[in-house]
């Protein structure tokens, strides 16, 4: 078996965003208080995804609806949407993206992106940069209903590039790739340039680590004699 495939994760790993989590986690949170939940039970140092996971299980227990909980979650997300195509507009991809990207097709690698961003702002992203073509499959979180870590996000790539988890390599900054690239059985590959320490993609299941985005093809190289050599 040899690597068909990586996904990446996107702000981090392959762009800056510069957004304001705490100014969108603080504005999510205003929301939520007003159609009702809880301010006791929303945290700002929880994701919006927490904090909506925290408004489905609430909702639910005082009897409404799923269409009452959607309707608030499309909401909630437009907030985080809205702060994401302002960043975008700032961002850059880092230092050796394009190149890396390049080199990979060029060793016939299919390229995916798995990202909790909105599509609107992935594309944006991908279009300002004229990378679009580089990727066979982009699923941003508005294509699932469970994001990363949960394996549904991570899963979903997969089964748009047509390869095994096995076969794929998941890079990322954060350790909720590490731990959904773990769970899923493909190969983790830690960068930490954004959110997460070495420590905790270590925690969370990196298999490899490296240092540059410029260091992935040489890995990959690397990965594709040892599963040769094992053959």
């Amino acid at each position: 078996m040899v690597i068909k495939a990586v996904i990446f994760d996107l702000d981090g790993t392959l762009a800056n965003f510069n957004i304001d989590y705490k100014a969108v986690r603080a504005e999510v949170r205003s929301f939520l208080v007003k159609v009702g939940l809880p301010a006791s039970i929303l945290s700002l140092n929880e994701s919006v995804f927490e904090m909506l996971k925290k408004a489905k299980i609430f909702l639910k227990n005082n009897g409404k609806s799923d269409e009452t909980f959607s309707e608030i979650r499309s909401k909630a997300l437009a907030i985080a949407e809205k702060y994401e195509l302002e960043a975008a507009k700032t961002t850059s991809l880092f230092s050796g993206a394009l190149e890396t990207l390049k080199t990979l097709k060029e060793k016939g690698l299919k390229l995916g992106l798995c990202t909790i961003n909105s599509e609107k702002s992935v594309n944006y992203i991908l279009k300002r940069f004229g990378i679009t073509k580089f990727f066979d499959a982009v699923v941003p979180r508005d294509k699932v209903e469970n994001v990363k870590p949960n394996i549904e996000h991570l899963n979903a790539a997969t089964k748009v590039l047509k390869v095994s988890p096995e076969e794929t390599v998941v890079v990322g900054d954060s350790w909720i790739d590490m731990k959904c690239a773990r769970e899923l059985k493909a190969i983790a590959v830690g960068l930490p340039t954004g959110i997460s320490s070495p420590k905790e993609l270590a925690a969370a299941g990196a298999n490899y680590f490296i240092t540059s985005i410029t260091d992935l093809p040489t890995l990959i190289d690397y990965l594709n004699k040892t599963l040769e050599l094992s053959s």
